[in-house]
């Protein structure tokens, strides 16, 4: 053991990457470490996994692959099972020579070869590539979860959806069930939290079970084993018990929530179930209770909004209201509000469904419909609680607004949402709501319209130049001339190839002032109000991304695909 133990640290110090000290620690520390010997050299001495293995490559008489270039043979990946790819984390190449050629990313493993030549019963040559690229070509040609369902279907089908039933107190993401339905769903949440999901459609088709996430605001397949569609039952038995729902109802829509820690993070999952053509779909909307707040100033807004925002915040009374569809951000942006007023000389009570994040100093209280604990009736039990701040989810229907509005008009602030396409919009939403159009105007005190935008990738984003006034048959505004430096998404490996990563708001903050609310009282359709905000300095949406194309934040489509319905 010590003769291997010195060759590893002579072969690690030959790289030129690693120092003959390191080496030692290296060696020490690989048996803990995830990634054996080369993932301990990463994070010991701080070499690049992938020049380390370049450097492995000739002195042990591999070769190292390119896995993004070079795409696995079929055969290849018939003849390596699917838990031999992920129990030894290593993928199929290719079928040379009458051997199976196998990419690991950690060559000192001992008994690997051994196994792996049991798993396919035939010689293996084993090649080196990054561990990375060895995982996503794996996702990619097996599916998330291939290992299980292959391990359940060569066990006789272990289908116990009741397993582990305190979830909730382990973190799903390092749990190692036997195989079984409840490891391949906590699979599918671990592998949705990694990518940044928002939100998982478990899809009901007529040939397959469609697994699909939304990352960025943009849908994307999940890669899946063929054997999927057979477990399609069981799946959402799985995930109704997970929810606390009745897994025998399969007719009527269901609502439930799941609290699960998924990668050391506490995540509040809403799920939701409809029975369609061919089964029940079942959505899952992924919040996650402990991420980091935005701050107000991290929000993205342009500097006079951000100042007229901020000194709206700090008046002692009025409505200041977030309008946009579902997913535009609002309360991201409501809770940076609540962090730039939350002082402890400020009583501060929100209503929410649910409570996304939990903010210290602030009472907080979640919805429960079905009991009778609604907007309205909590919003009337806060005036009575000493608030300073109020801050009510959505204002859905008339009571909750005429409560809203009396809370501000006797001395509150209150800060809420609304589903309206534009800021002038939302007089109209109240008024139609039934409120007097009197009250509107005095108690709004500023309406924030916004929406998300995909953010270029920063590591493959591309220049580009305007190159006429026209795009797509739209004028382009004044603040993209001709010949103006813009950027283009390109796609690159860090991105999934989609050339953005992230998401960043474009905002419309109009300011109610005397002439608008003459406008409110005179019941004038949105429009002029709109037109009367523009010409007191109201940036739209629109021009707030372009503003945001000037400066290589995002792309002209992403700005048109959000506002093409608002302007």
């Amino acid at each position: 053991m010590a003769g291997t133990h010195n060759l590893i640290e002579r072969l690690l110090a030959a790289t030129g990457l690693v120092s003959e000290e390191q080496a030692a620690r290296v060696v020490a520390a690989a048996p803990d470490t995830d990634g054996g010997v080369v993932g301990a050299a990463v994070s010991v001495a701080g070499a690049s996994e992938e020049a380390l293995l370049r450097k492995l490559a000739p002195a042990l008489g591999m070769d190292y692959v390119d896995l993004l270039e070079k795409k696995p043979d079929k055969d290849a990946i018939a003849a390596l099972p699917a838990r031999a790819v992920f129990q030894y984390g290593v993928a199929p190449v290719e079928i040379s020579g009458g051997r199976l050629v196998v990419a690991t990313s950690d060559p000192f493993s001992t008994g690997m070869a051994d196994g792996l030549r049991l798993a396919v019963e035939m010689p293996v040559r084993l090649v080196l590539a990054p561990r990375r690229d060895i995982e996503k070509c794996a996702r990619k040609f097996y599916g998330v979860g291939a290992d299980t369902l292959d391990a359940i279907e060569k066990e006789g089908g272990i289908l116990d959806i009741d397993a582990d039933s305190d979830f909730s107190k382990n973190d799903i993401s390092q749990l190692g069930q036997e195989a079984s339905i409840v490891k391949f769903v906590n699979q599918i949440i671990a592998e949705a939290d990694r990518q940044g999901a928002t939100d998982i459609h478990f899809e009901p088709m007529e040939d397959e079970l469609r697994i699909r996430y939304r990352i960025d605001g943009i849908l994307h397949k999940v890669d899946m084993p063929p054997q999927l569609n057979r477990l399609q039952a069981a799946i959402t038995s799985r995930l109704k018990v997970m929810a606390n729902l009745d897994i025998a109802e399969k007719r009527m829509p269901m609502d439930g929530r799941i609290g699960i820690r998924v990668n050391g993070e506490d995540i509040d999952i809403r799920v939701s179930t409809m029975p369609t053509a061919y089964g029940e779909s079942v959505s899952l909307r992924l919040l996650q209770k402990s991420g980091s707040m935005v701050k107000l100033r991290d929000l993205g807004m342009q500097p006079d909004d951000e100042a007229l925002i901020t000194k709206l915040l700090h008046r002692p009374n009025g409505i200041i209201l977030v309008t946009g569809p579902t997913g535009s951000g609002k309360s991201t942006s409501l809770y940076a509000f609540l962090q730039e007023i939350n002082r402890m000389d400020v009583r501060i009570l929100t209503a929410e469904d649910p409570i996304e994040y939990e903010m210290p100093g602030i009472n907080q209280v979640a919805v429960k419909s079905d009991i009778g604990l609604t907007f309205a009736r909590i919003l009337r039990a806060f005036l009575r609680q000493d608030p300073d701040i109020c801050m009510v989810g959505e204002i859905r229907d008339a009571e909750t607004a005429e409560i809203a509005i009396n809370a501000s008009l006797t001395g509150h602030l209150v800060l809420s949402t609304l589903h309206t396409n534009d800021s002038a919009g939302a007089f109209a939403r109240l008024i139609d709501m039934g409120v007097e159009p009197f009250l509107v105007a005095s108690a709004v005190s500023g309406v924030l319209a916004q929406r998300l935008v995909r953010r270029l990738c920063r590591d493959c984003r591309r220049p580009a130049k305007v190159a006429s006034r026209e795009w797509r048959g739209m004028r382009l505004p004044d603040i993209l001339p001709v010949g103006a430096t813009i950027h283009e998404a390109a796609g690159c490996e860090r991105c999934g190839g989609t050339g953005y990563r992230g998401r960043g708001g474009i905002f419309e903050l109009l300011h109610v002032t005397e002439a608008v609310e003459s406008l409110i009282i005179g019941r004038r359709p949105s429009a002029d109000i709109r037109r009367l905000a523009m010409e007191q300095g109201m940036h739209t949406l629109r021009d707030d991304g372009f503003r945001n194309v000037l400066n290589g934040v995002t792309t002209l489509e992403e700005v048109m695909r959000v506002t093409e319905d608002s302007e």
